[in-house]
């Protein structure tokens, strides 16, 4: 049971009916996370814009994108964000076996498993990385950009992630079991 309430999109103000109706037309659906963040029409705002900016303005790609965000999902305990972003990378073409080994934190491209590598680095060393890790991102081929956007994927994860677990979010995609850390 959430430890707040979700909000209704039929009988909320009009600035939360109208974001939410933006993200029930892109996903088919107003997933449950979506309505405890509408309580903060500027968290909803913020949420949901950093989604889709990084959707469809980034270089990174969707399924690498849900391959960090189940990868964080996983190392932070976060059931819902596990559940909803293996759902999203199987959406996006990654398989069954890419999206389990993600989040672990694994990869057979070594492009995605640099990418990996780093952002549970930077989550696990809350940021505090050295030169090193990000040259490795550079010798598997991201520029300077791929670093930026990795970095906030991890940033926007982190931040979906504690909503759902600070909150108690009911999971409304089908369930994925946590792995232990690879």
């Amino acid at each position: 049971m959430s430890r707040i309430s979700l909000i209704d999109p039929a009988h909320t103000t009009p600035d939360r009916q109208a974001l939410l109706g933006q993200i029930h037309t892109a996903l088919g659906t107003t997933p449950h996370m979506f309505r405890a963040v509408a309580h903060s029409p500027a968290a909803l705002h913020s949420m949901w814009a950093a989604f889709a900016a990084l959707g469809t303005q980034g270089t990174l790609g969707g399924q690498l994108g849900e391959q960090i965000a189940v990868a964080i999902a996983n190392r932070n305990a976060c059931e819902y964000c596990l559940a909803a972003h293996t759902a999203l990378g199987r959406k996006a073409g990654a398989s069954a076996e890419d999206m389990a080994a993600a989040q672990r934190g694994q990869s057979s491209d070594p492009a995605t498993q640099a990418a990996l590598r780093f952002a549970l680095q930077v989550v696990e060393q809350r940021g505090h990385i050295g030169a090193d890790e990000v040259q490795r991102l550079r010798d598997a081929g991201f520029s300077d950009e791929g670093v930026v956007e990795i970095l906030a994927h991890v940033a926007l994860n982190l931040f979906t992630n504690y909503v759902n677990v600070a909150l108690d979010v009911p999971v409304d995609f089908p369930a994925v079991k946590l792995r232990p850390a690879g």
